[in-house]
């Protein structure tokens, strides 16, 4: 099959090419299918499709941009969509036994937003079970592979977002992140995945309204991308007490940020966590070649408090919310990962929650006190290079047991403990050849300036081949592998009531 490039032009590109009649919706979706249908099969990413409603509707926007009247910002954009977030007519399961058949009747409003800026809703993302974990295996849909070695996992929660934006099958793609979902697959994939401050994207379905833990967010292939489709879902929602009312000065114009004026900190293992010396050598070799193009670089402390205790007890919390009463009713319906969180829960008291809470306080306090006079600071995304899909989770970083299964992502979710902004982005490839992302942290509510600094060293990154975006072997993802494999595929052009009964059937 010819290797067709339009998949590959950064969204903001298309949106050019649409507005200069040089490309059409309609076009543009049919590249996404024809690169989904030779590389999905591969690396799992997408799940159920909508694609007759999606032709139908990238028809009206051709007619629309024809007219010269597109309807929002992302007028006739194919996005993926996060399995963890209901689709209005299209089957959203969880990655559970329990929602296999289950096709929700209204959209989150996120995805709302992002349909009435124009975006085209064509596939759902893979994801861990409900959400649980950094490796997006899950008993319905199977595992996702990592684009630059299928054997390989891609991260989780927001896996197969991911991967799918890593092998240019759709220029968008939502996400979500507790403790690093949204940033370790991007890093695994070499894409850009971003954590809002807890205000900026509305989270109504948030089992907590009042905890800070749990973020929605944009993923994609640039910072450029990802602020435009960030424009399309920033905003208030009443189910969401944290969320505030969208402030189009917030977002349209970043501030723009000099290479020569950044300053900036440094930790390569937030405060003691494990992290591969190969992976400490990489980071150290990306702080060296920014160095010498920023105003300041200086290491920080971010030994903060007990972090790692605080998020066990604010995860915890959250999953006997959300999940207490089904495990219960059902406890057959759920994995080992949410078995493991709710019993945790459970086994915690309301003194440790008042110590967590209180915790999670000073930690924001310390962080803001790291924090002065700097735009951001450097760490590693991810402690590791990316292992085997057919293992849960990382059992040991730096010669030291995991003790619970998320324990690895300790380097994204102490990043979640302030409640501020988080964004990885891609910085070349790590000593086994696979993606390196470079995390940034940023002060409570200083999205928008994190946003532009990431974005100056985005385009340093990138001029140097070494360091800056990898791309995998597309081609190489076509070939078939007479491997077998225990991954649950399904054909591109899937329909929502097919892969309803598809999925029953699994």
């Amino acid at each position: 099959m010819p290797h067709d490039m339009t998949t590959e032009r950064s969204a903001t590109q298309m949106l050019a090419d649409f507005a200069a009649g040089r490309l059409a919706p309609s076009a543009l979706l049919e590249a996404c299918l024809a690169r989904i249908a030779a590389t999905n099969p591969a690396i799992n990413a997408l799940t159920a499709f909508d694609t007759a409603r999606a032709r139908a509707e990238a028809a009206a926007a051709d007619r629309r941009w024809r007219d010269g009247a597109p309807m929002g910002l992302l007028d006739g954009l194919p996005i993926g969509v996060k399995d963890l977030q209901d689709t209005a007519g299209l089957l959203t399961t969880y990655g559970s036994r329990r929602m296999r058949g289950h096709v929700p009747g209204a959209d989150l409003p996120m995805v709302a937003r992002l349909r009435a800026a124009g975006a085209i809703v064509l596939a759902k993302t893979n994801v861990p079970e409900m959400g649980a974990g950094g490796n997006s295996r899950n008993p319905v849909w199977g595992a996702t592979g990592n684009p630059f070695n299928p054997s390989l996992i891609a991260g989780g929660s927001s896996g197969g977002s991911a991967a799918a934006l890593a092998a240019d099958m759709v220029p968008l793609a939502t996400g979500s992140d507790t403790g690093g979902s949204l940033r370790l697959p991007a890093a695994l994939c070499g894409i850009v995945g971003y954590r809002p401050s807890v205000d900026v994207v509305a989270h109504p379905t948030r089992p907590l309204g009042w905890s800070a833990i749990s973020v929605l967010g944009p993923m994609a292939r640039d910072v450029d991308d990802l602020v435009l489709m960030l424009r399309a879902c920033h905003g208030w929602d009443a189910g969401d007490p944290l969320s505030s009312p969208s402030d189009p000065a917030r977002f349209d114009m970043l501030p723009e940020t000099p290479l020569g004026a950044l300053r900036l900190g440094v930790s390569e293992d937030f405060g003691g966590a494990p992290v591969d010396p190969a992976i400490r050598e990489t980071f150290r070799a990306r702080v060296a070649s920014i160095a010498p193009h920023v105003a300041e670089i200086r290491e920080v402390d971010l030994d903060l408090g007990d972090m790692d205790r605080c998020f066990d007890v604010l995860r915890a919390e959250s999953f006997v919310a959300a999940f207490g009463a089904a495990i219960d009713a059902a406890p057959d319906d759920f994995g080992d990962h949410i078995h493991v969180n709710v019993a945790l829960g459970r086994s915690m008291t309301l003194a440790d929650r008042a110590w967590a809470h209180a915790e999670q306080t000073r930690i924001l306090r310390a962080f803001n006190a790291r924090m002065e006079g700097l735009d951001a600071i450097l760490l590693p995304t991810v402690p590791v290079s990316p292992f085997p899909w057919t293992r849960s989770h990382a059992e040991t970083v730096e010669g030291r047991e995991m003790d619970i299964y998320y324990r690895w992502l300790a380097l994204t979710y102490r990043g979640s403990l302030s409640g501020g902004p988080a964004i990885t982005i891609p910085a070349g490839r790590d000593p086994a050849g696979m993606p390196f992302g470079l995390q940034m942290l940023g002060p409570v509510r200083g999205d928008a300036g994190l946003l532009s600094a990431a974005r100056s060293l985005e385009a340093l990154l990138a001029r140097d081949p070494a360091t800056a975006r990898p791309r995998p072997d597309l081609p190489r993802l076509a070939i078939p592998d007479p491997a077998p494999r225990s991954i649950v595929t399904h054909p591109p052009q899937i329909g929502a009531a097919q892969a309803a009964a598809d999925a029953t059937a699994v």
